[in-house]
């Protein structure tokens, strides 16, 4: 590591021999394609915003939404001694995610395991294919919220049969596929 002398104090960075690095930076709430946008306008600032496309219920049944994988925060690629300032105070950044006085890289793999999950469209999309044992969460009706398991798939009949858990007890319901959507932990 180098050290560094900044105005507000001494800061860690990566090596002289690697000052084009990834750094994560953590983006305004709700503002990482914003701030994704503004970077990516900077000929020597490479961003990458993965994001994930899914369906939400809602009262009026499922919407397809597409949001950052990461919630308020992405990543860039840059030169930390020329763009370091450039990136830090571009719009929608909120600042470069640091402990203290040390500002860790990303290891390169992990972006590239990323960018092969999302794809080239750097959307990762969650199928909205049922089998037996998927978690879903019913979307609009009388259970809009609730969560059951899918113990089988009709597909002929674009329905599942669940087991519900509702008010202590377990039942088994069928219902259409367009009123479910599958979960996705922590949406």
């Amino acid at each position: 590591m180098t050290r560094v002398e900044r105005q507000d104090g001494p800061l860690l960075l990566a090596s002289m021999a690697e000052p084009v690095a990834w750094f994560c930076l953590r983006s305004q709430p709700r503002h990482e394609h914003i701030a994704a946008r503004q970077l990516a306008l900077m000929s020597d600032v490479e961003v990458f915003n993965p994001r994930i496309r899914f369906a939400r219920p809602t009262r009026h049944g499922p919407v397809w939404v597409t949001e950052s994988l990461f919630p308020n925060y992405l990543f860039a690629r840059f030169d930390w001694r020329n763009a370091l300032n450039k990136v830090h105070y571009s719009p929608g950044v909120s600042g470069i995610v640091h402990f203290g006085a040390r500002w860790p890289i990303v290891p390169v793999p992990f972006i590239d395991e990323l960018r092969k999950l999302v794809g080239d469209a750097g959307v990762h999309e969650i199928s909205k294919d049922l089998a037996p044992g998927d978690k879903i969460r019913f979307a609009g009706g009388s259970f809009h919220g609730l969560e059951a398991v899918v113990t089988q798939v009709m597909p002929g009949q674009q329905r599942v049969a669940v087991l519900l858990d509702f008010l202590g007890q377990q039942s088994t319901v069928e219902v259409g596929m367009d009123s479910i959507v599958k979960h996705v932990p922590g949406r």
